[in-house]
């Protein structure tokens, strides 16, 4: 029983106890263990003393020698404790286990088998582990419990602390990217009076000190365009938004988004930094621009195509949107087997159509334009075509991966379709968004015509083939029962 396992620990730690500290405040460490591989020879020829330091993931007793396994951030060595040699020999003995972490010093040799090896003439516990590792006991093969302890998975499995560097790189060379195009970086508040900027139902909380209530984020948008009303021309933030909505492989409760605004350009603008910036992300973060996910070969590297909303939809529905009305699209819905709400307004319905029709046929990265104004209140509208937005939206896939338009600056305009909104609200919507005052008198004082983009880590889970909570250190998770 892990109880049991448990007791045993807490009776090596007082024994560790009576002779030393097995939590010292301060450990010394002249190499990583990567370095030590990696120049071994030199530490041969040098016959100095290393100290390294690192977590014991492995022990073999063999009576007068104990065999571990060491392991740090770099890399795993062997380390050799040997009676008569190691000065704290027979204390490790009684009180080691597999899962602390250990300080050793001594000197490097070649084993008889030809392994790279410590011989340790010190040695000293740094953290005394009181819980076995998974595969002690339980194993660690459930993905729920996964998820839920990641910082077992990690130990466990080394993939997951590479997917996490990876997603590092990921965002470092998104932020990099904007930073040498000459956008700045900012940082907009969490919470918000008015959620604004995405359809999504959000998370309220209430403020002690102002007795008011506030939502979190569901988007960066409407603040970093209040930033060009104040004079920036180029503006970016990377930051955490929260959504109320459902968990499936491609949604999260609250992610990472970056989201850029940039003055005086229009969605095709946009269309041509955003491509060369997915390019070198996916080639920094993957080392390639070829590639197979679930099974479905990719190559972003191609040149993007662009393809007309209208157009695609009619081929796969047989419905032209110029003229549809709500009833057909119902009717559409209903014979797809598409759940919606009665108070759907034609612009959920029509999104819901594509995201089952469409979407899933677009495999190879292209630029999704020109929807109908009915799903877009933010872009502006196509000249000449008033029921259509200058909004694109990066697919490959299947999937979503970012958002961008020619950002609506027309203050009138956007009151008129947040008051749509609105209506959509209150006949029961809760993801229609909401009118914000503040935001219509800042579009008074005037906005310089402007694109704006905005992609989520989703697109780090795609690249990766990962469901999203699988490519996050810490998801959200349900309560264990």
């Amino acid at each position: 029983m892990l109880e049991d396992f448990i007791e045993e620990r807490r009776k090596k730690l007082s024994r560790y106890r009576e002779v030393a500290d097995p939590y010292p405040i301060q450990v010394k460490r002249t190499a990583h263990i990567a370095e030590v591989l990696t120049r071994f020879s030199a530490f041969v020829r040098g016959k100095k003393k290393v100290w390294l330091t690192g977590r014991v993931i492995g022990m073999r007793d063999q009576g007068g020698i104990i065999f571990l396994d060491l392991e740090d951030a770099s890399g795993k060595l062997q380390v050799l404790l040997k009676k008569g040699e190691t000065k704290e020999f027979t204390l490790l003995k009684e009180t080691l286990d597999k899962g602390d972490f250990l300080e050793v010093a001594g000197g490097v040799i070649t084993t008889k088998r030809g392994e790279k090896s410590v011989v340790a003439k010190n040695a000293r516990i740094i953290t005394k582990s009181l819980r076995p590792l998974p595969d002690s006991w339980y194993g660690l093969e459930d993905i729920e419990t996964r998820l839920r302890k990641r910082y077992l998975d990690g130990i466990m499995n080394h993939e997951v602390l590479e997917l996490m560097k990876k997603k590092s790189v990921f965002w470092g060379t998104i932020r990099t990217f904007l930073k040498q195009e000459n956008f700045l970086e900012v940082e907009t508040p969490v919470l918000e009076p008015v959620p604004g900027g995405a359809e999504a139902e959000p998370f309220a909380t209430h403020h002690n000190a102002l007795d008011r209530d506030f939502y979190l984020r569901i988007s960066l948008e409407l603040p970093l365009k209040k930033m060009l009303v104040a004079g920036f021309e180029k503006v970016f933030e990377i930051g955490r938004i929260f959504r109320n909505e459902g968990i499936d492989r491609e949604h999260l409760q609250d992610y990472t988004q970056m989201e850029c605004y940039w003055a005086y350009a229009d969605y095709d603008d946009m269309m041509r930094l955003m491509e060369k910036m997915f390019k070198a992300t996916i080639k920094k973060t993957c080392g390639s621009l070829l590639m197979v996910h679930s099974g479905k070969k990719v190559n972003w590297g191609k040149q993007w195509k662009k393809v007309d909303y209208y157009e695609v939809f009619k081929k796969y529905n047989a419905l032209d949107l110029t003229t549809v009305s709500r009833e057909v699209l119902e009717a559409h819905a209903r014979k797809l087997g598409i759940p919606f709400e009665p108070n759907s307004g034609k612009g959920r319905l029509i999104d819901l159509i594509y995201k089952k029709t469409v979407r899933p046929n677009l495999t190879e990265p292209c630029f999704l334009i020109n929807p109908p104004v009915a799903i877009e209140p933010l872009a502006k509208r196509v000249p000449g075509k008033p029921d259509r937005v200058e909004r694109f939206q990066i697919v490959a896939l299947g999937t979503e991966l970012g958002k961008g338009f020619s950002e609506l600056n027309d203050p009138e305009d956007q009151r008129g379709r947040f008051e749509e909104q609105m209506a959509l609200r209150a006949a029961g919507d809760n993801e229609a968004q909401m009118l914000d005052e503040d935001f219509l008198e800042a579009l008074e004082y005037g906005m310089p015509p402007a694109a704006g983009f905005g992609v989520s880590e989703r697109l780090f889970a795609v690249i990766m083939d990962k469901p999203m909570r699988e490519a996050v250190f810490f998801p959200l998770m349900k309560e264990e029962q």
